[in-house]
């Protein structure tokens, strides 16, 4: 069996402008032929067809077989136009990599990504663990939030966050080994208890500035993620040393009561890094914009 022959395309133009046009002279204008030109390939096509696409040759009305024809013919020029869409390949997302410390992540970076999201739907981030005492992540990334005093061998840096310490523990600590008179600053009454220990946040920060003359505990439990130090008092482990912008979550739900009221600087602070050029990049740039915006509210 022949396959049947498919009209040219310069036949199956000229009828569907005819048709929408109405007009000889206006589809010859549209298609950059003669009106002779286009009355030839509509005849051409009727014949090769076997049916007579227009009703009335003056009005150009399609008849009823022109019409259902014309219809198909739609059809297949609108395939045809978006075959070239298709057959794109998507554009790729624009990536951003961050690197975070797991506490500052969960606790102060992901309840404000819904506004960095809406504000740029075209970046896909990406966020991976950083370990805040050794300063290094499992792959290579974009930004990077590096917690500690600075400066950062070849890397450019903004700082981002500083904070407060003050020491907390649980209510059930406290009623278990308290009560802790004053303001949890004297030599005897922090001897009473067990000190939770981080080498991200030591103990000598709250006793310098108590003027206590103790040296850094050597012993007991210790954490080197600023969430499980918490997360170890919550469970009555002892007293813990906590930031208190990072830690507002657990004093505002009860789970830690603060043991003075007085806080002392921490001399470890936030610091968003990137290797040189980085910001070259515009969602690079985005974020670091939008990340110091952020932590202002």
């Amino acid at each position: 069996m022949t396959a049947a022959r498919i009209p040219p395309i310069q036949s199956l133009l000229a009828f569907e402008a005819v048709a929408r046009l109405r007009s000889v002279t206006q589809a010859a204008a549209e298609l950059s032929v003669t009106p002779s030109a286009v009355s030839h390939r509509i005849r051409q096509l009727e014949t090769q067809l076997g049916l007579k696409l227009f009703a009335a040759r003056g009005e150009f009305l399609p008849s009823p077989e022109g019409a259902a024809y014309l219809l198909r013919v739609r059809e297949a020029m609108a395939a045809l136009q978006d075959a070239p869409r298709l057959a794109r390949p998507a554009p790729a997302a624009t990536r951003l990599r961050v690197a975070v410390t797991p506490t500052f992540s969960r606790q102060l970076l992901l309840p404000r990504l819904a506004l960095f999201r809406h504000a740029y739907p075209d970046i896909e981030l990406m966020l991976q663990v950083a370990i805040p005492i050794h300063n290094v992540t499992a792959e290579e990334a974009d930004i990077e939030l590096r917690f500690g005093v600075g400066p950062f061998p070849h890397r450019e840096s903004m700082h981002l966050l500083s904070d407060e310490v003050c020491p907390v523990c649980s209510p059930d600590y406290l009623r278990e080994a308290g009560p802790f008179d004053g303001d949890f600053d004297a030599e005897a009454e922090i001897g009473r208890a067990h000190l939770i220990r981080s080498p991200l946040e030591p103990w000598r920060t709250w006793f310098r500035a108590c003027g206590i003359g103790l040296p850094e505990p050597a012993s007991g439990n210790q954490f080197n993620d600023l969430g499980l130090v918490l997360d170890a008092a919550v469970a009555g482990f002892g007293v813990a040393l906590m930031r208190l912008r990072l830690g507002q979550g657990w004093l505002d739900s009860g789970r830690l009561v603060r043991l003075s009221r007085r806080s002392v600087r921490s001399p470890h602070d936030y610091f968003l890094c990137w290797k040189p050029g980085t910001l070259e990049r515009w969602e690079c740039a985005a974020f670091v914009e939008w990340i110091r915006q952020a932590m202002r509210d």
